[in-house]
């Protein structure tokens, strides 16, 4: 199961609308896509959907259509995991909706984390619900990706939410705070890494499979970037020089001054700031390179709005390239 969690400890970055225009370019590309919205605020829910949508999904009636639905059995002593709820965003993706109710689990996952290197069984059930969730609703949807939205901190939700990935994508912004972010966000993957393969083994086999829990680095994408005549503006130069060396140093774990390579191996892509198209995006519930003069996109909007097509194109396609995904390759 490919599963790339878009994870940073610094948030306002642009972190989920890069998840949803990434999901959405997937399926554009002809992939089955399955985007999880694991972040107790839901903002990629909130993107996707309508209020009255997601009214309707967040029912005070039990079960919820939602992530925290689809979990909240095990949680609350009631059984284990119900099917979760897939809402379709077209024919190729699909969307397991977010809750701010997740939040009320944190407890629970904080306090059985430790209980998993005493191979105790409830442990592993809940350390490892997402990861079941997804990979059964995978199956179900076909999905070729699953694409993973969590919210800008280390805690315990984001850290099952890592369990459950194989693949780790770092949206930074060319700032300061960014790479703080990733000074923080580094060790903390390498130490959750680390705790979850001592103790995987311990798991009781009555349970089977356990998630690799492999959280490998596939790079960076730099986001917000300004250019003028094709280059960095000063104030962006300062701080997206640095990227490399922290990238390199906290979350590959590298030693050293890092060869002069321009572009950087680790940057997956760089997305500009598409400041008019985001408004017009989200009055349509659509993704900005899919806008339409019919949805306000004229005169230089339309060419905005290519621009941002090649960007998320050339994104997808390398980081299907980077982690082994072609077409048909459902989980």
């Amino acid at each position: 199961m490919i599963s790339i969690a878009f994870f940073n400890n610094k948030g306002g970055v642009g972190k989920t609308s890069l998840v949803y225009h990434t999901a959405w370019m997937f399926a554009e590309l002809g992939y089955r896509v399955l985007a999880v919205d694991l972040d107790p605020q839901s903002n990629l829910s909130i993107m996707a959907l309508d209020e009255e949508r997601m009214e309707a999904l967040w029912q005070d009636e039990v079960p919820r259509l939602t992530l925290y639905g689809a979990v909240e059995p095990l949680f609350v002593g009631r059984g284990d995991l119900r099917e979760a709820h897939v809402e379709p965003l077209s024919g190729n993706l699909g969307l397991i909706v977010g809750d701010l109710a997740l939040s009320r689990i944190e407890d629970d996952l904080s306090t059985q984390w430790s209980r998993c290197l005493e191979g105790n069984e409830r442990a592993f059930r809940v350390t490892t619900a997402f990861w079941r969730t997804m990979k059964k609703t995978s199956k179900r949807h076909g999905a070729d990706v699953l694409l993973i939205d969590v919210g800008p901190d280390l805690g315990a939700i984001n850290r099952a939410a890592l369990v459950a990935s194989s693949h780790v994508v770092v949206p930074v912004a060319p700032d300061l705070f960014s790479l703080q972010g990733l000074k923080n966000l580094g060790p903390t993957l390498g130490r959750w890494r680390d705790a979850w393969q001592q103790a995987r083994p311990k798991s009781p086999s009555s349970l089977g499979e356990q998630p690799e829990g492999a959280m490998r680095p596939v790079g960076y994408v730099l986001l917000q970037h300004a250019e003028r005549l094709g280059r960095p503006t000063l104030a962006y130069a300062k701080w997206q020089g640095r990227l490399p060396l922290v990238y390199r140093q906290s979350v590959l774990g590298e030693t050293g001054e890092p060869q002069e390579c321009n572009p950087d191996p680790h940057q997956i892509q760089r997305i500009r700031h598409y400041r008019s198209l985001m408004p017009m995006a989200m009055e349509a519930r659509k993704p900005m390179f899919a806008l339409r003069p019919a949805d306000g996109a004229i005169g230089t909007h339309q060419s905005n709005v290519s621009q941002c097509y090649d960007d998320f194109h050339n994104l997808v396609l390398e980081i299907a390239r980077r982690v082994g995904l072609e077409r048909g390759t459902s989980a």
